[in-house]
């Protein structure tokens, strides 16, 4: 038999060899979930100094001695070793247990349980070492093979939140990697869970805390329905630690997996050297999956950002998209903090010019992101603010608010082409248009209009690597200055007119028409927005 762990005296119990000795246990309660590490035969009267602790001591008892009160001494003496129980077998020396030992091993909580049946002590011991044994090469097998699965990632590089996800498949719990300020970098939850377990994550993080620094003072065991907290740390540094919900038993021991998991953590950190990888990749994936819908339910995700230390309740939201320039996680904060917020960066949406990043900003209640400040904070995060553009949307109070402004600032992004020096800064508030198309981009009717208006040149310039669907939009965006047109399309006035009548004659439509106008500009901003 192979048990989850060293077995109890229940377990033992439970084993035929014992069984066919028709046990009764005369004391037991809590005792009987008592591990038994070792399993000891003895008649001896000064067995207790022979033992360690931990063994289910078997026994005839023909050595014991008859005193009553040297007999409770005896038994006290073995409660005080630490044996884990005692089965004294009636029938050789005794025809029915001692009343002092049974009054001992009840007011000491100790396992004791009589014999009425003769059974060989030595299948006992056998059957019992032979499942020690068996777990305990369980163990070291199942211990080897989390450290070379935690030893390839980190020897792989992968990423944070892929070996945070492989200690949750392997722990079968929830696994949170946190920094040291409490913010989760990365998280396996089940999405049920989310908004319940990240709501005051740092209350609840630093209370978790507090109660394991409080147990290890103590030399105390996790409970099973407590938090596992290991630190991520190497050469002295720490960065933060692992925490694992309760879960079930593993074979190679949950703490022990958790640690392979800090290990493998620590070492991507060292390679990292001074880059925040933590926060790059973490952050990334978390804005990433809101942009495309991966979350269960919005106070989840608010709860996760929160987590993170992106709050959303009672703040000022804005979507951002800085195009043309770099932004790396630190100085997107950075530039958020000076602010007096907090921002994330997710990576930077198809279809406008690189690099680029999608960025959820922010701000406490009094704070306001007005032209200055919008240019401030691109200045601060951007590398070379001089090319970026700022496209930013709506101000938000909340999380699907929050998602729309960053739609916005996607869109607006995908717009229009700008050849200046920046950083520039593009605001829907200031494009009634493309925020209306935005708020109506996923509407069957509006992707219709696009279609239907659009398809000859989208045709042509498939079939042909044209550019009438450029020539097309800086004709609009300059509908009254013909040579300004030309030059935003990069030609000659000539061609330039050429492309202009070609236009007309697919579509049938006079190009100097208003309503004309307003609907071709109206197609055209919905196949932007959806990034082609």
């Amino acid at each position: 038999m192979v048990w989850s762990g060293l077995p109890t005296v229940r377990d033992v119990l439970r084993l035929g060899v014992v069984a066919e000795g028709l046990p009764e246990v005369l004391a037991g309660g809590g005792a009987l979930d008592t591990r038994v590490r070792w399993v000891h035969a003895s008649d001896s009267a000064g067995v207790a100094r022979l033992l360690d602790g931990g063994e289910l001591l078997l026994s005839t008892g023909s050595g014991w001695p008859d005193d009553p009160a040297a007999l409770r001494a005896f038994i006290e003496g073995l409660v005080e070793v630490g044996i884990a129980g005692l089965v004294l077998e009636l029938g050789t020396h005794y025809r029915w247990v001692p009343s002092v030992v049974v009054e001992t091993a009840r007011a000491r909580r100790l396992a004791l349980v009589a014999l009425h049946r003769e059974v060989k002590f030595v299948a006992v011991t056998e059957a019992v070492h032979r499942g020690i044994i068996a777990e305990q090469t369980a163990a070291l097998r199942a211990r080897d093979e989390v450290r070379e699965r935690f030893t390839a990632l980190a020897l792989r590089g992968s990423p944070p939140d892929y070996v945070v996800q492989q200690l949750s498949y392997t722990l079968g719990a929830p696994v949170v990697l946190e920094n040291l300020a409490h913010e989760v970098v990365a998280a396996e939850v089940p999405p049920a869970i989310e908004a319940e377990l990240f709501t005051d994550w740092e209350l609840r993080s630093r209370t978790a805390h507090r109660r394991a620094q409080e147990r290890l003072r103590d030399g105390g065991a996790p409970a099973a329905d407590e938090w596992l907290i290991v630190p991520v740390e190497a050469r002295r540094t720490r960065w933060g630690h692992l925490i694992a919900l309760p879960g079930p038993p593993h074979p190679a021991d949950r703490l022990a997996v958790l640690q392979q998991g800090a290990i493998a953590l620590a070492l991507g950190r060292l390679a990292d050297g001074p880059v925040d990888e933590w926060g790059r990749v973490g952050r990334r994936r978390l804005l990433d999956g809101l942009l495309t819908g991966r979350f269960s339910g919005g106070a989840g995700a608010a709860a996760r950002l929160a987590a993170a230390g992106v709050a959303i309740e009672n703040r000022r939201l804005h979507g951002i998209v800085i195009s043309r320039a770099a932004v790396t996680a630190e100085s997107a904060d950075a530039a958020a903090r000076a602010l007096g917020g907090r921002a994330i960066v997710g990576t930077g949406p198809s279809g406008v010019p690189a690099p680029a990043s999608t960025l959820l900003l922010s701000l406490p209640p009094a704070g306001r992101l007005d032209d200055a400040a919008a240019i401030a904070f691109a200045r601060a995060a951007a590398d070379p603010a001089e090319r970026a553009i700022v496209s930013v949307g709506a101000e938000a109070g909340d999380l699907d608010a929050a998602l729309i402004s960053l739609q916005q600032a996607i869109d607006l992004a995908r717009g229009r082409r700008s050849e200046g020096s920046g950083p520039q800064l593009r605001r829907v508030d200031a494009r009634p248009l493309m925020r209306l198309v935005t708020t109506l981009r996923d509407d069957h009717r509006l992707l219709e209009h696009g279609e239907r208006m659009l398809a000859p040149l989208v045709d042509h310039d498939l079939a042909r690597g044209g550019d009438l669907l450029d020539v097309l939009g800086a004709a609009l965006s300059h509908p009254s200055n013909r040579t300004a047109a030309a030059s935003a399309s990069h030609l000659s006035r000539s061609v330039f007119y050429q492309r202009l009548a070609l236009i007309e004659e697919l579509l049938g439509a006079d190009l100097d028409d208003g309503e004309t106008q307003t609907a071709l500009h109206l197609a055209l901003l919905v196949r932007r927005t959806s990034g082609r």
